[in-house]
């Protein structure tokens, strides 16, 4: 008999009762059953709410994630180097067009300086990498390869301008270039003192000076040479009147 009385009430649930799940407004008490228009209604209201609120968060998030850009982007880049070899000097300048060109690269993507000094030890690097093997130019050389690379250099900054200078430095880099150096200044032995402002005239060094000291002209009995001589005296007024001035 109690079976019978579960079974007739849950019954009677089944058929003429809102199931606990349903909201009231969504059931229909005339039809006794769910009211599938006010519910579909309901649920796309509640999806266009929905959307609109994930739309107004992806924006606030895109706003917050340039805001945060914007703060961590330098106005101008400060162009750091990165620790270079030994006896390597490398010149980078910032009006140079490929640094230029990165400089407006990273401003238009938002690049912290961090990020912008990781492009520049890339550039260094692909730098260092095409520049000679010092060690190796040494060696081919021979023994006496520092005094020869002293001595063109020297010769280099008594005869040549400043400008003319800088550019066969980088010619005498190597082995060849120091050679071919010295072929120059076998055929120059005679020539003439330079009339125009010289490399070492333009900027005097203590070990230049030195350098041109230990040359006969200047100390030899029968080939000092009195022009030599006056220039060397003339230099050394002028490097210890910039040492004062400094």
């Amino acid at each position: 008999m109690a079976e019978e009385e579960v079974v007739t009430q849950e019954t009677e649930q089944t058929e003429g009762s809102k199931p606990d799940y349903v909201q009231d407004k969504f059931w229909n008490k005339d039809l006794n059953e769910i009211n599938i228009e006010e519910l579909s209604s309901s649920y796309n209201s509640l999806e266009k709410k929905l959307g609109a609120r994930t739309e107004d968060l992806s924006k606030q998030i895109r706003e917050d994630i340039f805001n945060e850009t914007k703060a961590n982007t330098p106005e101008e880049y400060e162009i750091k180097l990165p620790e270079l070899p030994e006896n390597v000097d490398l010149n980078v300048d910032k009006e140079m067009p490929l640094l230029q060109w990165w400089s407006e690269t990273a401003k238009s993507k938002g690049l912290s300086q961090d990020e912008f000094n990781k492009g520049i030890e890339a550039f260094v690097n692909n730098e260092i990498s095409s520049l000679p093997n010092q060690d190796n130019e040494r060696e081919l050389l021979g023994e006496n390869a520092t005094q020869r690379i002293e001595a063109a250099d020297l010769w280099s900054k008594k005869n040549l301008s400043p400008d003319a200078y800088s550019s066969i430095s980088e010619f005498a880099s190597t082995a060849q270039g120091v050679k071919a150096l010295e072929e120059i200044m076998s055929l120059n032995k005679d020539a003439p003192m330079p009339t125009t402002e010289t490399a070492i005239e333009a900027a005097p060094s203590l070990d230049d000076l030195r350098s041109m000291m230990k040359d006969p002209r200047y100390w030899k009995d029968g080939e000092r040479d009195p022009a030599y001589i006056a220039k060397i005296g003339s230099l050394y007024e002028k490097y210890y009147g910039s040492q004062k001035a400094s």
